[in-house]
């Protein structure tokens, strides 16, 4: 349990009670024990507030209501349990601006951010699989001599849903939506560093009439709270994003007792920018793709690959655009790149640019901390890029998750591809040239889940999202999300 001064605290933008509490049954409580984590408002690095250190007595609790609900919801019809989430979706879409000022108040991001795209994907989340579940459809086989066999799918029961505090409701909602849409019950636990929106949330859900004990959010740590729920023998699958140490953990209790699993992980991401891209828009884009969230997204490309005969062109544009972003107040509508998510976090990332210069690199621009006015204790890192860095050393394995690039040449197709592939990670890359056939082909051979070809991060929420090697294990969007929430049943029948 943690400790602090409330003489130094700041008080919130909006209404909250100085200690969020969990939402189990439909009801908020606090945790069984009363112990208290505080919560830090990043961009000043004061305290607001405290939230439940949960314990393996809440995790009891709440799937014990969990598991009441089951029944009731999972007999639903489709067409019940999408007009419920629905519902959901629009009181979601009443309070954006709420959510909006919660989500950058608690992690940091620019509000403008949050509210263009954390918070109507967090509610696209929820109306995606409410309207999805009325159009799945279960296989039958005529298998001729008077035999049918058809396949049902079943929800699971009571799931798990673990989300991480950089896209603390966009990806909290990416995972509760399928499985509330396949009939299962939720215990949910957001970051403890970000809960702020799923507190809210959870108020919404009540608000919208969801039924008690369908969706339950747990708040606390990863080892008070995390560890009991995945290891509760009634959470019948876990579905988690963080970092890929802590997936190995959830996997070593979950996969000895069976329950399915969908682990997005850590990304260490190419972006292999060849000399016939469209050179400014490339540019542009590149520099979003790396600083996106203050770098703090799995997807962002760190390791930026570009072909030789440009080299030296394209860093000099890309240095200056990204030494113009601003740095500032996530308040303000022209901020750029806010406020790293925490203290912790942020001397994580100095450590890494420390790391950089010892094994060789060439600070191009940034990597500076930055005191904005009024925000002097807050977490600012301005967005570094280096050069000259060996592409196997640390800098280039080892996932930063923060502001912090590196620049490096390659000659061939295959060498780019061999860097791209060089690291343990296999999330997502992106390719930028104007050759069909190249896009194809570096497509094809990058070990990646995700591949965009003079892109970034456009999403559709049908596609398959995950990655390979220590990226993760399983897919999560579209049907691959609601395949993983329900489990296929073959029935059998000669007539």
């Amino acid at each position: 349990m943690q400790t602090s001064q409330q003489t130094d605290w700041i008080k919130p933008p909006f209404s909250l009670p100085q200690t969020l509490e969990n939402f189990i049954d439909g009801q908020h409580q606090p945790a069984l024990k009363a112990q208290t984590l505080d919560l830090y408002h990043p961009a000043s690095g004061r305290q607001y507030g405290t939230l439940p250190e949960s314990t393996a007595a809440d995790v009891q609790f709440a799937v014990e209501a969990a598991q009441r609900a089951f029944p009731a919801w999972a007999a639903l019809t489709a067409q019940a349990r999408s007009a419920a989430m629905l519902r959901l979706a629009d009181v979601m879409e009443a309070n954006l601006e709420l959510l909006a000022q919660a989500e950058s108040f608690d992690n940091g991001k620019p509000v403008h951010v949050a509210r263009t795209v954390d918070i109507p994907r967090a509610i696209s989340n929820i109306r995606f699989f409410a309207t999805a579940i009325l159009h799945t459809s279960q296989e039958a086989h005529d298998s001729g001599n008077g035999v049918l066999n058809y396949t049902l799918r079943q929800p699971l029961g009571v799931v798990a849903c673990i989300s991480p505090w950089n896209l603390p409701l966009y990806l909290f909602t990416w995972k509760i939506a399928p499985a509330l849409a396949a009939g299962n019950t939720v215990v949910g636990k957001p970051s403890e560093i970000t809960p702020l929106t799923a507190y809210l949330f959870s108020g919404l859900c009540r608000e919208a009439g969801l039924p008690p004990g369908v969706l339950n959010i747990l708040h606390g740590s990863g080892a008070s709270v995390g560890t009991p729920l995945v290891g509760h023998p009634q959470i019948k699958a876990v579905s988690f994003t963080g970092g890929t140490a802590t997936g190995a953990r959830i996997a070593s209790i979950a996969a000895p007792q069976f329950k399915k699993m969908s682990l997005e992980l850590g990304g260490k991401n190419p972006t292999l920018v060849f000399a016939d891209c469209d050179f400014d828009t490339t540019v542009k884009e590149v520099a979003r793709a790396a600083f996106s969230n203050q770098g703090q997204i799995c997807l962002c490309g760190s390791r930026i690959l570009v072909e030789r005969p440009i080299y030296e062109r394209f860093r000099e544009a890309f240095v200056a655009r990204v030494a113009s972003l601003k740095v500032g107040d996530p308040q303000h509508a022209d901020t750029a790149i806010g406020a790293l998510v925490s203290k912790a976090h942020q001397e994580k990332v100095l450590s890494y640019i420390e790391l950089a210069h010892a094994e060789g690199g060439n600070l191009l621009c940034g990597g500076e901390v930055l005191q904005p006015e009024g925000l002097e204790g807050g977490y600012f890192v301005s967005p570094a890029v280096f050069e000259g860095l060996d592409p196997w050393c640390r800098s280039n394995q080892e996932e930063i998750f923060g502001p912090v690039v590196t620049l490096f040449p390659f000659d061939t197709d295959d060498e780019a591809i061999h860097y791209a592939n060089s690291t343990q990670y296999g999330l997502a890359a992106s390719v930028w040239t104007s050759n069909l056939g190249r896009a194809h082909r570096v497509a094809r051979e990058l070990e990646s889940g995700i591949v965009w070809i003079n892109c970034w991060m456009l999403r559709d929420l049908r596609t398959p999202f995950g990655g390979v090697k220590s990226s993760g294990v399983g897919r999560e969007g579209g049907w691959e999300a609601l395949r993983f929430f329900t489990e296929p049943k073959n029935v059998c029948i000669q007539f």
